[in-house]
């Protein structure tokens, strides 16, 4: 892996310069704006210069400064401590970045005067005139350097969080799948018990031989919180045969779910749940049986997917809008994937039957 820490130094340089160029730019032009207006008619390309170099000590030192403001911020607690170590750094660079300024016009006399000028005197006077313009530099930096560590902290908590929000429904998506799986064998195992006891055992072997095909297909995607609404449909079917081993005739299932929609994510193990709600509160209780419809379509930017059973509406039904492992359980997986987007809604249907509709937003492979 690259270590990206010379390229975040080598940024911090270059927006140091650009900041302290602008700066230096401003002040010099300003300088000389304000030679032609009070008349001069000399060279202003040496005293531009001058003027625009001065900053140079400032530029250098703003790195030491930023260090200086994170090692020892300004907080209650520790105000003494570091204000005297701000004080003694902001008067370091001021005399230095003067000296500086007064070396330069010792050297190239920019304003043409006709004596040289003296180094200490025009240290002093330079360094009085700028006291106030450094102290606002100064604070400036601090100020900058607290915001931008500030925006920094805020993102790098928000990433942490939002990655921690991510750990965290990924594991209560995994134990939620981890609670359907015995569930679902549960019931299965209950139902070859009744046929064994019913001595109806070629189908007991069936229905285990099924549940087999079942288990082994599934297991291929036990990790994987979502999968396309074909393969959920494939597991679907696997569940119906293994059913029909035990209900025969009386147990009708019929899927229609068109081909465009084949591709669309759905939460793993989303239909069987629905669909074994759908047996268990209506074909097991009548003598005749009864037909179950598994319909999905697609409203602009929804997907609808709507398990219906013709038995009749009981009050029973009511605990199973609340109740029971299946329907809980994915009524808590659609909301950590989905929050809000997502629905899930039984009720009486208008023939007399009941229906389960779920809805959840139409995401694409």
């Amino acid at each position: 892996m690259t270590d990206a820490r010379p390229h975040i130094r080598s940024t911090r340089w270059i927006w140091i310069a650009a900041i302290w160029c602008a700066g230096a730019l401003f002040d010099a032009s300003q300088t000389i704006l304000t030679m032609r207006a009070m008349g001069s008619q000399g060279s202003w390309l040496s005293p531009f210069l001058v003027e625009f170099t001065s900053w140079l000590p400032w530029a250098l030192a703003t790195p030491l400064i930023i260090e200086l403001a994170r090692k020892l911020p300004i907080v209650r607690g520790s105000v003494l401590k570091s204000g005297i170590a701000h004080l003694a750094t902001f008067a370091t660079v001021g005399s230095v970045a003067e000296a500086w300024s007064a070396l330069l016009q010792v050297v190239f006399n920019p304003w043409g005067r006709t004596t040289t000028p003296e180094f200490l005197h025009t240290w002093y006077a330079s360094l009085t005139d700028q006291l106030l313009t450094f102290v606002i530099a100064y604070v400036l930096i601090l100020a900058v350097t607290y915001v931008v560590d500030s925006r920094e902290k805020v993102a790098r908590q928000m990433t942490e969080t939002a990655r921690l929000n991510g750990e965290l429904s990924r594991a209560q998506l995994a134990a939620l799948q981890r609670q359907m799986d015995p569930h679902f064998m549960f019931n299965t195992l209950n139902s070859i018990v009744g046929l064994v006891r019913d001595h109806r055992n070629d189908a007991a072997v069936g229905m285990i031989v099924g549940l087999s095909e079942f288990l082994r297909r599934t297991s291929e995607d036990s990790h994987r919180a979502q999968v396309t609404l074909k393969e959920e449909v494939e597991y679907l079917q696997r569940y119906v045969d293994i059913q029909k081993v035990r209900f025969g005739d009386r147990l009708r299932v019929n899927l229609d779910i068109p081909v465009e929609l084949c591709d669309a994510l759905v939460p793993n193990l989303l239909l069987q749940p629905l669909v074994e709600n759908a047996i268990k509160h209506g074909v097991s209780k009548r003598v005749v049986g009864g037909e179950i419809r598994v319909t999905g379509t697609r409203l602009e930017d929804t997907l609808r997917l709507t398990v219906y059973n013709d038995a009749p509406w009981v009050q029973e039904d009511s605990y199973a809008t609340s109740g029971g492992v299946g329907l809980a359980n994915l009524r808590t997986r659609l909301q950590i994937l989905h929050g809000d987007r997502s629905r899930m809604l039984v009720r009486p249907d208008e023939t007399g039957g009941v229906e389960v509709v779920v809805t959840l937003p139409f995401l694409e492979t």
